[in-house]
């Protein structure tokens, strides 16, 4: 929860990119018939269809209607975007048979209105505090975030958290001191390229949300992070996934997040990612 610059409070968040995951949308015309057809899982990409063929409505020989194909590895129901990235696909897929390019802020707005809120990941040219359930972006913290490698795990295999049903976190005014410091501290971070500092921030965001929707295995992770030099726990504040911050400068950093990734798995929960966060955005797949 963060102070827009008018005195307003709001939710707000920013996005950890996974470039080796996202969304494919196909968007079939038609001109005969209303509305947008697709699977039953489908139902925020279809709204999105709709709100975006509304936005080209007095465009030169618009589409009624469609139907809308999406394929994608992101896992659903965990914290890790799936929906947003699907919805993102959708718009832009849309937009490209329009033969328009929507700028990211517009699709942003387009991707909260079909599914009430959402992340940043269309946003994909800079680093944002995004306000994801207004579609408002706050602030931009900077051109990218450092260079990171993240070992990411479902911390209740089998839970699904439903975004829309969850009911948003009541921070009371200390929370929201401790974010508006925290803030200025990743503001910092990106400028100075400081993994360590973004870990401390995620860590810290990460407590915070424990009074909220807790990770049962937060106490183990940080454990985890302390005895192989990570820098940080980074949590989805609605979902399930969690993941370990690593600084790629650091000795043994890959061998350090990979024994954290044998030590996961002995404990019996999935891994949902072992990645390096480069220091680019362009690699993000969610796209038309």
């Amino acid at each position: 929860m963060f102070d827009d610059g008018t005195g307003r409070l709001r939710r707000a968040l920013v996005t950890m990119p996974q470039p080796d995951r996202g969304s494919r949308a196909v968007f079939y015309p038609s001109h005969q018939h209303w509305g947008v057809l697709g699977t039953a899982e489908l139902t925020k990409s279809r709204r999105a269809a709709i709100l975006a063929l509304r936005e080209f409505s007095g465009h030169p020989a618009p589409a009624k209607g469609g139907r809308v194909e999406v394929i994608s590895d992101v896992p659903r129901g965990i914290g890790m975007g799936s929906s947003t990235s699907d919805v993102t696909a959708t718009i832009r897929a849309v937009a490209d048979y329009h033969g328009v390019a929507l700028p990211r802020e517009e699709v942003g707005r387009l991707a909260v209105m079909a599914e009430r809120a959402s992340d940043s990941i269309m946003i994909d040219d800079r680093v944002v505090l995004f306000a994801h359930r207004e579609g408002v972006v706050l602030e931009t913290l900077g051109h990218r975030l450092p260079s990171m490698i993240i070992v990411g795990c479902d911390t209740e295999p089998g839970a699904r958290v439903d975004t829309v049903a969850f009911r948003p976190a009541e921070y009371d005014d200390r929370e929201i001191g401790a974010f508006q410091v925290l803030r200025a501290a990743l503001r910092r971070a990106i400028a100075t390229d400081d993994v360590e500092l973004v870990g401390r921030v995620a860590t810290a965001s990460a407590r915070i949300n424990e009074r909220f929707l807790p990770k049962p295995q937060l106490a183990q992770l940080l454990e985890l992070c302390r005895r192989y030099d990570g820098c940080g726990v980074q949590v989805a504040h609605s979902g399930t996934v969690a993941g370990i911050i690593f600084d790629p400068r650091r000795p043994a950093a890959r061998e350090n997040a990979q024994h954290c990734v044998s030590r996961i798995e002995e404990w019996g929960l999935v891994i949902t990612a072992m990645i390096g966060v480069q220091p680019t955005w362009a690699d993000l797949k969610a796209s038309a």
